[in-house]
């Protein structure tokens, strides 16, 4: 695809409907606060701290952003990224979604502190953590992102791969090795960037066309 039919195509804006989320709910409570207590409300927020909630929200959109910056500066024009996409009949989103020679990935971004590790016990299903914390949940969530790409991939361009990976920013990732989890590797942005840019069997032609269709039933959030 060429620079200039991609500038017509909407790619979106990562972590756009996450920064309007927390906006949202941060207006939200300073128009409660300042209607309950009209004479001192502005001193009460200027005093208190801004709640979890509203936090995680900013946290979430500063690591989509953040993701899809580091991939626009490692990745090579064979690569295309649509951000922050809308899943239909949903209120949910992917965060970022990459039409790359070896096919579709669905990236999903993630924003933590601590150790990530995979965790193998003697008896029992194996967990994704991070800072000790069972994270398992992060994979089931992309997995299903997974399967309604597939689904909508084998519509447009049947046989071309989907594939799936979290991206973290801010967490600590081993320094040997690739951490894998149920088929799904988790990486940074940098090292995701270098599996983006791997020739693979999708040409120019038939990633033009996955970029067109997909972009349009995964409109931006």
């Amino acid at each position: 695809m060429s620079s200039a039919e991609e500038r017509d195509l909407d790619v979106g804006t990562a972590g756009a409907s996450a920064r309007r989320e927390h906006e949202r709910r941060r207006a939200s409570r300073h128009e409660r606060v300042t209607t309950n207590h009209p004479r001192i409300g502005k001193v009460l927020l200027a005093l208190s701290d801004d709640p979890q909630h509203e936090i995680a929200w900013a946290r979430g959109a500063g690591g989509e952003e953040r993701v899809a910056k580091g991939l626009a500066k490692h990745l090579t024009d064979v690569v295309v990224v649509l951000h922050d996409r809308r899943i239909p009949s949903s209120r949910g989103n992917i965060d970022h979604l990459a039409v790359a020679p070896t096919g579709v990935w669905v990236i999903d971004a993630k924003r933590y502190k601590g150790k990530v590790a995979i965790c193998k016990p003697l008896f029992g299903a194996a967990k994704l953590t991070v800072a000790g914390r069972d994270r398992t949940k992060l994979i089931d969530g992309l997995a299903k992102q997974v399967a309604l790409v597939e689904a909508a991939v084998r519509g447009i361009e049947p046989g071309v791969q989907v594939l799936g990976a979290l991206c973290f920013v801010g967490a600590e990732l081993p320094l040997l090795g690739k951490l894998t989890f149920n088929g799904y590797p988790l990486l940074y942005t940098k090292q995701l960037a270098s599996r983006l840019n791997r020739a693979g069997p999708v040409d120019a032609v038939r990633r033009k066309n996955l970029l067109e269709q997909l972009a349009a039933r995964f409109p931006p959030a």
